[in-house]
């Protein structure tokens, strides 16, 4: 009989585990077939668009001999491993696909542990026969799929664009394993923070993090004489993408680098189980503050509630992009020196920029600068993204049920978010300016610095007036169809000329019209373009919301 009954009680766990199991892929049956056929989308093109663009080893090896003595390059790019076309390709995409694989799998962690806490459903399931420990099993197999799934997606993209198939291979696992890195590593910031929103951000910039550090390994690695391979420093080592990097796909395809995002893994989720058997639910490592009884006076009327709301991430944004503006300024400086002692790196890096009638650290400075206004466009997407997390939570309802008008509530949030988008450029333009200064440049560089930060500003706009519009439309589609928004932009916009991406593809992103300051007179109707039709777009919401209800679906 005993024995009889373990196998029935095993069967009825495994019952139990399937049912949570399936209950994530449902939910997120979308949201994962559209990261993964982004990711292996991206991996596909980015092969075919460097094929066209660098056709033959003669330009690979130009464009590699500048990003050797570029530092600028190889932070934005990656690890330089010879002109072959597809250890090229690796060295074009790779980082940029783990940063994808990174933000697809914390928003996942946290999506299925502190989302469900802080939503109260967590704490339902653990008082059923399911316990505690079987949503994090479900939570971690549903994340492992998912990045099974990645792996083999960016593994079909590279062979369908032609390259080496066992490379191709290498490169598919190393993106899976960067982003099981990153998996539970969002898991493990879910246990630390007492909100969706702070474990998201804590994870996102973990994220942020490993890319710098990536970049910068690969910035002050060691050169070979050739100029065509570079070997990365420490800093390079303690990031998941750096380890991705290191399998030299397609050069050395070597698998033993991915032992240590396994490692993390493993060490990461067994951090997350001790804490999270040694915590009550709902509560986490660092507390939350403690509200007031009384709200400040301070606190009357719909843009104080905003900001408060969204006043942690507007201070997070900002310092991103002060740190962006002092490496911009860096940057642009040291770039400048190599551009005076190697006169192809100017050729080169003109063309691939695409302007005329600049200094070489004006043309870098706008370049990098758009890095400040990807940190700025994602700050006012997210004013948009907690419309719509006050709307699902029921919150929304609650505000509007006092004598407050929907049109002044939905105005509120999205006059903070373009005062925030302003904000975070005002900061980039600070730190690019002060890093300048100290390094001798010239006045009028200097003083580009600042036309050349708001030029950001129309694009980043954008961002905020087209998932306005999906709100009133289509609002459960705001939060995928405004960071997918937002991705393809970066995609085509930032990368698309180094990738060779066709000019008529590139326009369509907002990045691409982003005005440059010159010499001789910058051309200005870019920007009046994009503030045109963000006015238009934020006008179409205005009037929408009028014949919407305010509701939790």
């Amino acid at each position: 009989m005993g024995g009889a009954a373990r196998p029935r009680g095993r069967a009825l766990e495994m019952s139990r585990f399937l049912d949570l199991y399936w209950q994530r892929l449902r939910r997120d049956r979308w949201q994962l077939l559209s990261w993964v056929a982004s990711i292996g989308a991206l991996a596909f093109f980015a092969t075919t668009a460097v094929a066209s663009a660098y056709g033959d080893d003669a330009s690979r090896t130009e464009i590699l001999h500048v990003a050797t003595a570029t530092p600028a390059i190889l932070i934005l790019r990656g690890l330089v491993r010879g002109p072959a076309l597809d250890a090229f390709t690796f060295f074009q995409i790779f980082a940029f696909l783990g940063v994808l694989a990174g933000l697809m799998n914390t928003f996942l962690a946290v999506r299925h542990t502190r989302a469900e806490e802080e939503a109260g459903r967590a704490e339902l399931v653990a008082s059923t026969a399911a316990g505690r420990w079987m949503p994090l099993a479900a939570t971690v197999t549903h994340g492992l799929v998912g990045n099974v799934l990645v792996a083999a997606a960016v593994t079909f993209g590279f062979i369908a664009g032609g390259l080496d198939a066992a490379g191709s291979l290498v490169a598919g696992l190393a993106v899976g394993a960067t982003g099981l890195a990153f998996l539970t590593m969002g898991l493990l910031a879910s246990e630390f923070m007492s909100t969706s929103r702070g474990a998201n951000g804590a994870a996102a910039g973990v994220v942020v993090a490993a890319y710098l550090l990536r970049g910068f390994g690969d910035a002050t690695g060691e050169v070979s004489q050739d100029g065509l391979t570079v070997t990365a420093a420490w800093p390079s080592w303690v990031s998941p993408i750096g380890w991705g990097q290191q399998t030299f796909a397609y050069t050395g395809n070597r698998l033993w680098p991915l032992l240590l995002p396994l490692g993390l893994g493993i060490i990461c989720v067994s951090l997350t189980a001790v804490i999270m058997s040694n915590r009550d639910v709902g509560a986490s490592v660092l507390a939350g503050r403690r509200g007031r009884t009384d709200a400040r006076p301070s606190l009357r009327g719909p843009f104080a509630l905003a900001l408060r709301l969204q006043q942690g991430a507007i201070v997070s944004w900002c310092i991103g992009g002060f740190i962006a503006g002092l490496l911009t300024g860096a940057l642009g400086a040291a770039i400048q020196q190599v551009s005076i002692a190697n006169s192809s790196v100017t050729a080169i890096l003109r063309a691939m920029i695409e302007a005329q009638g600049t200094s070489m650290t004006q043309l870098v400075i706008a370049v990098l600068f758009e890095i400040g206004g990807i940190l700025a466009a994602a700050c006012g997407l997210q004013a948009v993204l907690r419309l719509r997390q006050e709307e699902v939570a029921g919150t929304a309802e609650l505000v509007l049920s006092q004598p407050l008008g929907r049109i002044r509530w939905f105005g509120s949030f999205l006059g903070l978010g373009a005062a925030s988008v302003v904000l975070v450029m005002v900061f980039a333009a600070f730190g690019a300016w002060y890093s300048l200064l100290i390094s001798g440049e010239s006045a009028v560089e200097v003083g580009n610095v600042w036309e050349t930060a708001g030029a950001q500003i129309p694009a980043a706009l954008l961002y905020l007036a087209a998932p306005a519009a999906v709100f009133v439309t289509v609002p459960r589609a705001t939060v995928p169809i405004g960071w997918a928004l937002l991705a393809l932009g970066v995609v085509l916009g930032i990368y698309g000329g180094m990738l060779g991406f066709d000019k008529s593809l590139r326009d369509l992103s907002p990045f691409t019209h982003t005005p440059v300051v010159t010499n001789t007179g910058t051309d200005w109707s870019g920007g009046f373009w994009m503030l045109g039709i963000g006015a238009a777009l934020v006008t179409f919401a205005f009037l929408a919301l009028r014949r919407r209800e305010v509701g939790t679906v």
